[in-house]
């Protein structure tokens, strides 16, 4: 495994400061990030909003862009240099959406040439068959590119750009024309990219689930400027950050896979003192190929929780998680409230109720509850329609909109 070239001989990953500018016709990006470098960060919001700008500006790819970049202790743009450092010598890679693969070149002659041309670059050597093996290439090095489906010249178009030796990759919406199988088959390589090869990437999407499934860090842009950077369980989780959308704001949780119930198409998973059932098929995670074992991320949107003061019963909902109330927080002028809730293992988990909900059930912090959460919504975390209310909710429980039984 290659040394990992990110990180300082004081073993903490560099950081990417920056204040950069840049002006088009109609879009100004203003950007300031103080950002560590380790693992992956998702560059997300709307379209539009300044993400590939802003990866281009990092990159060197925009020449009227102002202000200043520094990578670790190198100044890339501002005092006291005179000239930005170019492009070609800044150890960045980018991977488009589209591949721009060589045409008159098979797919072993793309890798060979940027193989060739990284001799040059003082970052360590990225092995050719660590690479080839990493993205499941060995079959279709003896093809033409014209003959790769999309998926397979993405992960060629990943592979051409690690062999360049980047100490920083940028990946712009690289999956998005691409349809959910094959996403769900590319995202497990990208996922270890940081772990296999040392390298950080920052990554563009206007996806949640790509977002869930992939990110330690996010950086949240709103019409050019850096609304939210944090943790991402820390951004998805605030309903209140400006350019997320509240309906999808939401949690994402640890469990590890105990078995498969192909029977019911369900996996069951632990959580400390508690089984959550989820469908085998979660957006972008097939957890039908995954061991028992392993550790899987599932996002749980506070719309699709309910809350219960009293053990329930009678219930099609399959996961039921004792919790404790942690606070409450809610907006004059808005019908509704937010929950912050401690699961036993101490992860976290909001619910969205009406105000009305919050009195009825006398709803208070340090409240033991019982945190509701259907199966079938963990299945349908990348629609934008509202999960079903539980039927037969009984006194002192309250469902997803707030509504009392």
């Amino acid at each position: 495994m290659p040394a990992a070239p990110d990180t300082p001989a004081t073993g903490l990953p560099n950081r990417l400061r920056l204040q950069l500018r840049l002006a088009h016709p109609g879009f100004t990006l203003d950007a300031q990030l103080n950002l560590p470098l380790a693992g992956i960060t998702a560059v997300f919001g709307p379209s539009g909003c300044g993400k590939s700008s802003l990866l281009r500006a990092i990159a060197g790819l925009e020449p009227a862009v102002s202000g200043s970049l520094q990578y670790g202790d190198e100044v890339w743009l501002g005092q006291p240099l005179r000239q930005p450092v170019p492009a070609h010598r800044r150890g960045v890679g980018l991977v488009f959406q589209d591949a721009r693969l060589f045409g008159h070149l098979g797919v072993e002659g793309n890798l060979r040439f940027a193989q060739q041309r990284a001799k040059q670059v003082a970052a360590p050597a990225i092995q050719f068959d660590d690479v080839v093996q990493a993205l499941d290439l060995a079959p279709l090095l003896a093809r033409r590119t014209q003959a790769l489906s999309g998926g397979e010249r993405q992960r060629v178009a990943i592979a051409r750009t690690l062999l360049s030796r980047p100490r920083l990759l940028l990946m712009d919406e690289p999956l998005a024309a691409l349809d959910a199988r094959r996403k769900a088959e590319i995202l497990p390589l990208v996922e270890r990219l940081p772990a296999v090869f040392g390298v950080p990437v920052l990554y563009v999407t206007h996806d949640l689930d790509e977002l869930a499934r992939l990110a330690q860090q996010v950086v949240l842009m709103v019409a050019g400027r850096v609304q939210a950077s944090g943790p991402a369980d820390d951004v998805l989780a605030d309903l209140d950050t400006p350019g997320l959308d509240p309906f999808e704001a939401g949690v994402v949780l640890r469990a590890t896979l105990r078995r498969h119930l192909p029977e019911w198409q369900l996996a069951e998973l632990d959580l400390p003192g508690h089984t959550l059932q989820a469908p085998l098929r979660v957006p972008l995670r097939p957890m039908a190929g995954a061991a028992p074992g392993s550790v899987q991320r599932l996002r749980i949107r506070a719309r699709d929780v309910a809350l219960s003061t009293r053990p329930p019963e009678g219930l099609s909902i399959r996961n039921v998680l004792p919790a404790t109330l942690l606070a409450l927080r809610s907006t004059p002028g808005r019908p509704e409230a937010e929950a912050l809730l401690a699961l036993a293992d101490g992860q976290r988990l909001r619910a969205r109720v009406t105000r009305q909900a919050v009195a009825e059930l006398r709803l208070q912090e340090g409240q033991a509850l019982f945190a509701l959460v259907k199966s079938v919504a963990l299945a349908a975390a990348d629609t934008d329609t509202h999960a079903d209310t539980a039927p037969g909710l009984a006194p002192g429980e309250a469902d997803s909109d707030g509504h009392p039984g």
